[in-house]
């Protein structure tokens, strides 16, 4: 979707603190972060909330990353929480679908 802020993100048109990125997902640091340490983890291909998401295997693409990110790339051994917000009534404020990793406590 040509102007959805995470979709910018993604393709390098607004700067972002890049912690990990291949050909599917891209995760970056929240500029609001909420806990010591806040990545974002989104699909490159575009899906607004997690309701619209029909693949089952980009889904579980989404989290085996999110996995990979939060224990071999940020090393949260102590543990960490995995967020999503849908929709307006759960707190979604960008319509793409994006994982939030919080932790560092």
């Amino acid at each position: 979707m040509a102007d959805c802020l995470f979709c910018k993100i993604a393709r390098g048109e607004i700067p972002a603190s890049v912690v990990y990125e291949d050909e599917t997902v891209f995760a970056f640091r929240d500029i609001h972060p909420k806990a010591p340490v806040h990545v974002l983890v989104i699909p490159r291909h575009h899906v607004a909330t997690l309701s619209d998401a029909d693949d089952p295997a980009l889904l579980g693409l989404l989290m085996d990353r999110v996995r990979h990110i939060a224990d071999s790339v940020l090393r949260l051994d102590a543990g960490y929480r995995v967020q999503f917000n849908v929709r307006e009534g759960g707190g979604q404020e960008v319509f793409h679908l994006h994982a939030h990793i919080l932790g560092g406590w």
